[in-house]
């Protein structure tokens, strides 16, 4: 080895040493595992696998403990005492994001899902009253989905019991709801921009979980600038975002202030209303990417968990079999379910609860950030310190769902087979963070995977048994595998 190395080495030492005491100097961080100077604890995880990881070092370490990814320290909670004591008691302390870099590189800040502070805060808000005055938990908005629902079911028919992916069919529904909230319109679905849309967003949830974008948000001044899955990505949103704006500058033309007919309007009000405000948070940047953010949460997560849902089904006939039983017994075959038959389905209800239990579909949620300096159980967290939960120690916690990796809709029924409510059912995370979208998301499973069922049988090519149905990528979300099914009249 000759002298540069050696001094490169011992320069890197170093500088890593140097950031180690500032930040260290700054809080008491709970124990971990000892980090590599420059690479934090990466080789000591899994990253194709990083809930297998962090179970073990809660075992190690508690409920509370650190991780540095590079060099950025990273406290996890894991178990439902530590993530309820941090998300729901002190919920207004722990309400800050943390930092995921391929995300901010593509939101630099704005919207809902990745902003902080005060950009959060009024576009988190003003969205929420928008989404109600555009019907969100109302009776209309359930109105939408039945009809999108019927849709999808002459959609299905057409399939004429063939081998099918349904993929594309599934996202339809979720993605023409909530466009008819942020466009006003829907899309046909032989519509090739909304095969597009679609195509677009599948491919963006496979990215994110993918092992090579934990290590872009572990190095990201390094792994930016490298080939990989990242720039297909990147590509993948730009155009996203072109056909916002587009669409933004349709409406622009046609706007009038005083009858707004969809969110873009709304949000172009506001705007107008603020042009002369300097500090406003209702700018073009922040419209488009609350836009991006509303578009492709509402779409992706509820279409996964379809599929994810249908799989399930299919290697579980005998559950199919209780819900068609439920759905002819309470709705019949003359009318579209409805929100008000699942308090008279507590079976259909607890499999729709044990679905998005059992994928767990964004297992450590997004990380959160603490919003200043703060005691917390024995430690003391500086402002901005990035807070990683683990749902799904939550979610599969076994004394709450015993056999958690078994798919048992008994998870939510009690002896005499009424529906069971549980406080570890958080799988839109908790919180002043929780999903802004979680009534629209929970009202289109229920009405979707009902229709569905009500309309078709679901046969599976391959004998249930060899149905494999463990994630494909586990990295931000649960990616379910590829499967064909038929869809069978009844």
């Amino acid at each position: 080895m000759d002298l540069f190395t050696i001094l490169v080495i011992c320069l890197s030492c170093l500088i890593f040493l140097l950031i180690w005491n500032q930040s260290y100097s700054k809080g008491k961080f709970p124990p971990g595992p000892t980090p590599l100077p420059i690479l934090g604890n990466i080789l000591q995880l899994d990253i194709k696998n990083l809930n297998k990881s962090l179970n073990k070092l809660a075992k190690d370490y508690g409920p509370v403990y650190t991780l540095h990814f590079g060099m950025t320290p990273t406290v996890v909670l894991y178990g439902y005492e530590a993530v309820k004591e941090a998300l729901f008691d002190r919920a207004e302390e722990f309400s800050g994001r943390g930092s995921f870099p391929v995300s901010d590189k593509i939101t630099q800040h704005l919207g809902i899902v990745f902003s902080n502070g005060e950009t959060w805060k009024q576009t988190r808000r003003f969205s929420l009253m928008v989404l109600r005055n555009m019907g969100m938990g109302k009776k209309t908005i359930e109105d939408r989905v039945q009809e999108e629902a019927l849709c999808l079911v002459e959609a299905l028919k057409k399939t004429n019991e063939s081998p099918c992916d349904p993929t594309f069919l599934l996202g339809c529904v979720p993605c023409n709801v909530i466009s008819s909230i942020i466009f006003q319109n829907r899309f046909d679905y032989s519509d090739d921009k909304l095969k597009t849309l679609m195509m677009h967003f599948h491919e963006n949830l496979e990215i994110v979980s993918t092992p090579w974008i934990q290590l872009y948000n572990t190095f990201p001044s390094l792994i930016h600038y490298l080939p990989g899955c990242h720039n297909k990505l990147f590509k993948n949103v730009m155009d996203q975002k072109k056909f916002i704006l587009e669409r933004i500058k349709e409406h622009q033309k046609s706007l009038d202030l005083s009858n707004p007919r969809d969110f873009i309007d709304y949000f172009l009000i506001k705007m107008e209303q603020e042009k002369h405000n300097k500090q406003s948070q209702f700018t073009m940047d922040n419209l488009v990417i609350t836009v991006w953010d509303v578009f492709s949460a509402g779409t992706e997560t509820t279409s996964t968990t379809i599929r994810y849902g249908l799989l399930l089904l299919l290697k579980h006939p005998e559950i199919a079999d209780k819900v068609h039983e439920e759905i002819d017994r309470v709705v019949g075959r003359n009318r579209s379910p409805c929100m008000k038959d699942r308090s008279s389905m507590p079976y259909t209800d607890a499999v729709v609860h044990e679905i998005q239990r059992y994928i767990d579909l964004v297992p450590m949620g997004l990380p959160h950030a603490v919003t200043q300096d703060i005691q917390f159980r024995q430690y003391f967290l500086p402002k901005g310190t990035n807070i990683l939960s683990s749902l799904t120690s939550v979610l599969h916690d076994d004394k709450e769902f015993p056999n958690p990796k078994q798919f048992d809709p008994g998870h939510f029924l009690d002896e005499s087979g009424n529906f069971k409510k549980s406080d570890y059912f958080i799988p839109f995370s908790s919180g002043k963070r929780v999903c802004a979208g979680e009534g629209l998301a929970r009202m289109e499973l229920f009405l979707i995977l009902t229709t569905i069922l009500q309309n078709f049988a679901l046969k599976p090519l391959v004998d249930p048994k060899d149905i494999d149905t463990a994630p494909v990528y586990n990295g931000l979300g649960s990616v379910p595998p590829s499967y064909q099914l038929r869809f069978i009249p009844v």
